[in-house]
């Protein structure tokens, strides 16, 4: 009843990412929620933009439509959606900062391969022009969202469409993700 008087309101269908926090908040409760709002939320170098672009950037390392709708959403109020569109096309040659794109190729080999991630990663990602505190923010997004998009793809949550995404984007942006 409640899922339908927010659906209602909002005009969007209550995401599944927020049906499983209500009913297994075990699962998906309060303390990811928490760590999910620190990471996403919390004082960073970082614009609220580039980590939600760093989100949509796991999810797609990920093949989390879900997760990359949804972030992707999100990123497109900080960055715009022609530097979104890019940098989830190619990140390599999208129109962002070099910082970015290093921390960028640091969390896509942290997500794709994580037995090969090395010291060495993290140097030549500081020898872009990432400091210590961006890498390990870089760093917390791609953790809390290589467990967010594994259980969004394992529980098959439903893949609404842009408008819906475009809504859901904006209460994230003012609610964030603490519970």
């Amino acid at each position: 009843m409640l899922f339908k008087l927010i659906s209602a309101m909002s005009g969007v269908r209550f995401p599944d990412a927020a049906r499983v926090a209500f009913y297994h908040r075990d699962f998906a409760g309060p303390a990811l929620n928490n760590w999910t709002q620190q990471v996403m939320r919390g004082p960073s170098e970082w614009s609220v933009g580039e980590r939600e672009l760093m989100a949509a950037m796991v999810a797609r390392f990920n093949s989390c439509p879900f997760c990359v709708g949804a972030h992707g959403a999100v990123a497109v109020h900080g960055l715009g959606s022609e530097v979104v569109d890019a940098a989830l096309g190619d990140y390599k040659s999208a129109p962002i900062s070099g910082t970015l794109r290093a921390a960028l190729a640091f969390i896509e080999k942290m997500t794709r391969t994580p037995d090969a991630l090395g010291t060495d990663d993290a140097r030549a990602a500081i020898a872009a022009g990432v400091s210590r505190n961006q890498l390990l923010d870089a760093a917390a997004v791609a953790t809390v969202f290589n467990i967010v998009t594994r259980y969004a793809n394992a529980l098959d949550f439903e893949i609404p469409g842009p408008d819906d995404f475009a809504k859901s984007a904006k209460t994230l942006l003012k609610r964030g993700y603490a519970s």
